[in-house]
């Protein structure tokens, strides 16, 4: 991760294999093309639970896969208008191995241009990576890291295929969730660096929720 990492003082992982592997299936039959279509009650039942608004209709673009070891694997969709993306936590190979899904909406992304801007976002001296951090009003407990006081961002390779061709993410992320007061409904924070292909290196914000299968159809 070139010189995110040196500036953050982190050592580069091992890329995981088996990325892009075509014999891991999607979930729900989402792909490229494919609609999901959200069901009207959940933007009701949210209302006044969580921050994140609830669109009607969304079309997958490109579909990402972060392979987290042990057979477990994150499957995320991105949608068309790039506002929202879907991500399904798989605990095998098959597209009914489904463990949780969480709807994301971005809440910002900034471009970062020097170490210092990076450092100010997430370095040592940033909220980020602490037991609790503030967003909107909120307060979210960390869900990554064990550790009193800061811990490091995880990192994570994703490989995305999209119709405009096959690429690879790198991340640096940390996430955070608290209770919505609603059975079974968490909302979660997703603080990541990210840097592309090209080398651009952004800080992006995203806010989501519990999903169940019963909130969607895929047309």
């Amino acid at each position: 991760m070139s010189w995110i990492k040196r500036a953050l003082g982190l050592e580069s992982p091992t890329p995981p294999g088996g990325l892009g592997n075509p014999s891991l299936a999607n979930p729900f039959g989402l792909a490229t093309g494919r609609m999901l279509d959200l069901d009207d009650s959940l933007k009701l039942m949210l209302d006044g639970h969580s921050e994140l608004v609830v669109p009607d209709e969304e079309v997958v673009w490109a579909v990402g896969q972060v392979d987290l070891g042990q057979s477990v694997r994150l499957v995320r969709f991105y949608f068309e208008d790039e506002d929202y993306w879907l991500q399904v936590m798989m605990n095998g190979p098959a597209a009914e191995d489904v463990q949780d899904i969480i709807l994301f909406g971005y809440s910002s992304a900034v471009t970062i241009n020097s170490e210092a801007e990076l450092k100010r976002l997430v370095g040592p001296a940033s909220k980020v990576g602490l037991p609790v951090f503030e967003h909107d009003g909120w307060e979210y407990g960390r869900q990554w890291g064990t550790e009193q006081g800061q811990t490091e961002l995880t990192p994570m390779d994703e490989h995305v295929v999209s119709p405009d061709g096959a690429y690879r993410i790198k991340h640096l992320s940390m996430l955070y969730a608290r209770d919505t007061g609603l059975v079974d409904r968490r909302e979660f924070l997703l603080l990541s660096v990210e840097e592309d292909e090209e080398g651009v290196v952004s800080f992006t914000t995203s806010v989501g929720v519990t999903l169940q299968s019963t909130d969607f159809t895929v047309i």
